[in-house]
């Protein structure tokens, strides 16, 4: 049977990143021509170069998904080497420290305490807030200005948002993050309703927890043990494990395939029954 994504050009932004990089990977196993696109080119190139060298087709492209000339440099790219965009796939985001307090709930004495370093919801930063805003909402508003100009009236046009647990219940300790991605879920709905008669669908994931670079520190100890965090984490998801990049391209396959095409505006969880699980 062939292939729904056979010679598709699939452009995912934080594509260097080992979720973004395995959705590229899958992507381009199926027959996809995906452009890595990532604020480090180094780590662009070497995902495209993993493509490359197991027979798929990609490239590597430097951008900034803040930087509006950046973008529109790395769209030039993609249309002469790959071709139009048919999968936008808005995969930078990220959270900051200066957006995060040190406890999870306040308490009257830390008004008075010289604890170094206690950061309460008092002391957080409006810049960091303000960081962790951007890259997640404006990093994806931005290139799908930038790329969806290129799915009008294409068949199997397919925006994927990334959005998070946080989105559904907020987690302890990231307001920035947890509102960021509540604000990526809301658009994901918005776009999917405005694009609606052009053929182009918006979609969401809600990745659980998983394992990567940014929160590795924050779940695990450097022996590999779970550190408190990741131990409330997996007592509340009732799979019991961390999620592996693998178990998010079942449903990215289906969310840009002809299997959901009268899909547009969900955002699915991800996440092990973590959003279903009461706690009790």
């Amino acid at each position: 049977m062939k292939s729904n994504f056979l010679d598709k050009v699939v452009v995912i932004t934080g594509g260097g990143g080992v979720l973004c990089s395995t959705m590229a990977n899958a992507l381009a196993a199926e027959g996809a021509k995906v452009a890595i696109l990532d604020l480090r080119a180094e780590n662009a190139e070497n995902v495209a170069n993993q493509i490359t060298q197991q027979g798929g087709q990609a490239i590597g492209v430097a951008c900034n998904v803040l930087n509006l000339e950046s973008l529109q440099a790395a769209h030039q790219v993609v249309l002469e080497k790959l071709g139009p965009c048919d999968i936008l796939i808005n995969g930078a985001g990220g959270n900051h420290p200066k957006g995060t307090t040190s406890k999870p709930f306040f308490e009257l004495a830390d008004l008075e305490s010289s604890t170094e370093g206690l950061k309460t919801f008092f002391d957080l930063d409006p810049e960091g807030i303000k960081f962790v805003f951007e890259l997640n909402f404006i990093g994806s508003l931005l290139p799908t200005q930038v790329f969806a100009k290129d799915m009008i009236t294409r068949p199997g046009s397919s925006i994927i948002n990334i959005s998070s647990m946080n989105a559904f219940k907020p987690l302890t300790k990231i307001p920035a993050y947890s509102g960021a991605k509540a604000a990526i879920s809301n658009f994901t709905q918005w776009l999917a309703v405005h694009f609606a008669k052009t053929g182009i669908r918006v979609n969401a994931l809600a990745p659980g927890f998983f394992l990567t670079d940014q929160n590795r520190t924050l779940l695990t100890n450097t022996d590999g043990s779970l550190t408190a965090r990741g131990n409330t984490i997996l007592e509340h998801t009732p799979m019991g494990r961390f999620g592996e990049p693998e178990d998010l391209t079942g449903t990215l396959l289906w969310l840009c395939g002809d299997g959901s095409k009268f899909v547009t505006g969900v955002v699915i969880p991800i996440d092990g029954g973590f959003s279903a699980f009461s706690g009790v």
